[in-house]
């Protein structure tokens, strides 16, 4: 007998596949160090397309929104280039 099988609605699959590509586009660190910009308007895009397809609620889509903007600041202040002791990572 197969019990996970339809355990999640296709609301809820939708859903959970939606925040798996968000995540996989803020996990991109190669996109990140080489244009913080187009990383940062690549998660805002998904962020809202998930808010017009009704998938998230006002408050995640503004959670998505926020953690977009944490990470753009971070990629712009260079976070990725150094680690916690201070040294510089050189991206390639």
């Amino acid at each position: 007998m197969n019990s996970c099988s339809n355990v999640f609605s296709p609301a809820q699959e939708a859903k959970l596949r939606a925040y798996e590509r968000w995540h996989r586009a803020l996990d991109d660190c190669s996109l990140r160090m080489d244009c913080p910009d187009a990383y940062h308007e690549e998660l805002l895009r998904q962020a809202d397309e998930m808010d017009r397809l009704d998938i998230v609620t006002w408050q995640e889509w503004r959670e998505l929104r926020i953690r977009a903007d944490e990470v753009y600041l971070q990629a712009v202040a260079g976070v990725d280039y150094h680690d916690r002791q201070g040294k510089v990572h050189v991206h390639g």
